[in-house]
């Protein structure tokens, strides 16, 4: 019976023990139908108490088309073939990425990723886990990094574990790094040490004393179990160290020269060291042009010099290199090419190089010199312009008159209104010596020698006829108006207006009427004077011509009235003291002038002799500057014949 039940009992578990087998041929043969990568080169270092990170390779392009088809990641203990699966606080598996929390010695060993693709397709691979006991009474990791740091200057220590955290970031989990100089932490801003980029440190002004083991430790959160990573650096201080080449020359710039010519380009390398200088740099200086290198034979039509080395004699210290390119004959092969000087060093290839480009005719230069002599032949018109502006414009009137409109048949009879801002009460010499210029210097020059007609009060007015009426129908029958004036015309008028206010305050008068700006002057002219303000200020209607007699100083000026004050600002005038300054060197000469000038001619004279006298006199020759901005003024007519000289009415 015992038998039999033992046989019974082995039939049973028969069915379970083939289920449990063929299932584990099942798996160890998907794997074996996998193409095997092997054992990874690069292998995972770690301690007990510290997480490891391992990553699977085969999701790569390299391996197969990740476009084509999507994918999955298995993850198991090579040594034993068991599927790792996420445990809590000990396992974390994150698409290819296979996470051990809690690391302890019996981790160390292989770990092997295998990758279906929907293809039907199944890659393998495996990566071996290194994990090392920490050594007795040291701080930080068994295994460390070496890294250099330069004596002097601010350097960086890097701590490897970027790939972590560059991982953790991808996860969005937050982490934060803490460094330690053997076993004390080290703060953040102290004793010159800085934290940079949450996986750098910086030390400021390096030396001996930074020759220890510095670690770098990575705390996190995963899947709600708190971990760590750390690394350990040994640094070791360099004293005598040089950095990476300069090249001060060439400069990157374009050079030009004539062909036919002989060029000499100097390549100067400075190689700043610290500690004590090398005899030798180790560095190469080559000269290349835009294919090959340029040879250093100096029998050749373009060759390099052997480089020059000498040691820095001040600070900073250094070596200097250089090397001169020389072109014996510049050929047009040369031209449109780039030569370069480079140079060789452990540190790096820094290079610069120049263009040259055949030598043209300087462009800048000739556009310059245009552009300069249209500026200094403007100017010169400009300066040509405003001094002879009147002589060019009365040549151009006289040359083409059939540019003109003709101004016979525009109903005027006069071409000129004289009448003058003189008080015959005030100042008598003055008076007397306006209106002689009034009535003979003006005609004498103007109608005789010019040929325009005048209007003059006391020589043209017919006898009996009203003034206002007069004074009207003239100055409407005029195109200008010559007004005369000088610096004494209101001193009088200005006192008779102040005396008259007087008079009228003490006789209580309220009477505000402002005719006593012309208080001084005859009926006549003071209508005239009225009458023409208000044609040229508020009409616009005649064209006002000021004739200043004498120099007027801005004492004398600001007793003008407003409206001529104004018209001397908006237009000028023409000066005709002016006119005495440039042919009389003293006041007594200018009397003697003006005396001459304003002298009435003899009637026994003929016309011949009153001709002969207006050549030989500067003051009344046309050809005057005086003259010259009067008939500018006047209006454009061509030379007519003078008229018939009248009997003047009323004689001085």
């Amino acid at each position: 019976m015992m038998r039999k039940e033992v046989m019974c009992v082995h039939v049973r578990t028969l069915p379970l023990l083939l289920v449990v087998v063929a299932g584990v041929d099942w798996t160890h043969a998907a794997q074996d139908e996998c193409k095997d990568y092997q054992v990874q080169f690069e292998r995972v270092f770690s301690v007990p108490g510290d997480a490891a990170m391992i990553n699977c390779t085969l999701a790569s392009p390299d391996v197969f088309n990740l476009s084509a088809a999507s994918y999955e990641v298995d993850w198991y203990r090579a040594e034993t073939g068991r599927r790792l699966r996420n445990a809590s606080r000990r396992v974390l598996i994150r698409g290819e990425t296979l996470w051990l929390l809690n690391v302890t010695m019996q981790h160390d060993g292989h770990y092997q990723c295998v990758l279906r693709t929907s293809a039907a397709r199944c890659y393998k691979q495996s990566t071996r886990l290194v994990v090392e006991r920490p050594v007795r009474g040291e701080c930080g990791r068994p295994r460390k990094a070496t890294q250099l740091l330069t004596v002097g200057v601010t350097d960086t220590l890097s701590c490897p574990i970027k790939e972590v955290l560059n991982k953790l970031r991808s996860y969005a989990v937050p982490a934060s790094v803490t460094w330690y100089r053997g076993c004390d932490v080290i703060e953040n801003g102290f004793d010159g040490h800085a934290y940079r980029d949450r996986a750098r440190l910086k030390i400021q002004d390096v030396d001996t004393r930074n020759n220890h083991s510095y670690t770098c430790t990575l705390n996190f959160n995963l899947g709600g179990v708190a971990a760590s990573m750390s690394e350990t650096i040994q640094a070791w201080v360099q004293e005598d160290y040089c950095f990476l080449p300069q090249v001060l020359q060439p400069a990157d710039d374009i050079v030009k020269a004539a062909r036919g010519s002989r060029l000499k380009q100097t390549c100067r390398v400075f190689v700043p060291c610290i500690g004590t200088v090398p005899d030798d740099p180790v560095v190469d200086l080559f000269w290349l042009d835009d294919i090959n290198f340029i040879s250093t034979n100096n029998s050749e039509r373009i060759f390099a010099s052997e480089p020059r080395v000498w040691r820095a004699s001040d600070s900073p210290k250094g070596m200097w290199l250089e090397s001169v390119l020389t072109i014996s004959s510049l050929e047009d092969t040369d031209f449109l090419v780039n030569y370069t000087c480079r140079v060789y060093s452990a540190r790096g290839w820094p290079q610069a190089h120049f263009a040259l480009l055949p030598q043209e005719p300087d462009v800048l230069v000739a556009v310059g010199c245009v552009f300069g002599g249209m500026v200094a032949l403007v100017v010169f018109a400009l300066v040509v312009y405003f001094h002879f502006k009147i002589d060019m414009v009365l040549f151009f009137r006289s040359s083409f008159p059939i540019c003109y409109a003709n101004e016979e048949k525009d109903g005027k009879q006069f071409d000129a209104y004289v009448t003058s801002y003189y008080p015959l009460s005030c100042q008598l010499d003055i008076s007397h010596e306006a209106l002689t210029f009034a009535l003979h210097v003006l005609p004498q020059v103007l109608e005789k020698a010019c040929g325009y007609r005048l209007f003059i009060a006391g020589r043209d007015s017919l006898p009996g006829q009203a003034t206002v009426d007069s004074v009207h129908d003239n100055m409407m029958a005029s195109r200008r108006l010559l007004l005369l004036y000088g610096a004494s015309s209101f001193a009088c008028t200005h006192r008779h207006h102040n005396d008259k206010q007087t008079n009228n305050n003490n006789n209580n008068n309220t009477n505000n009427n402002n005719v006593g700006e012309y208080a001084c002057l005859e009926p006549r002219r003071q209508h005239e004077c009225a009458v023409a303000m208000h044609q040229a200020l508020m009409e616009g209607t005649l064209k006002v011509v000021l004739v200043e007699l004498e120099e007027v100083s801005a004492a004398q000026l600001a007793l003008f009235p407003e409206s001529l004050r104004h018209l001397r600002r908006k237009q000028g005038a023409v000066c005709w003291w002016k006119n005495h300054k440039r042919h009389n060197q003293n006041r007594q000469q200018n009397q003697k002038s003006w005396t001459t000038c304003t002298k009435k001619s003899s009637p026994s004279r003929t016309s011949t002799q009153d001709q002969a006298e207006l050549c030989s006199s500067p003051c009344l020759s046309p050809s005057s500057r005086f003259w010259k901005e009067i008939r500018y003024h006047m209006p454009v007519r061509g030379k007519r014949a003078a008229p018939h000289e009248r009997i003047s009415l009323l004689k001085v």
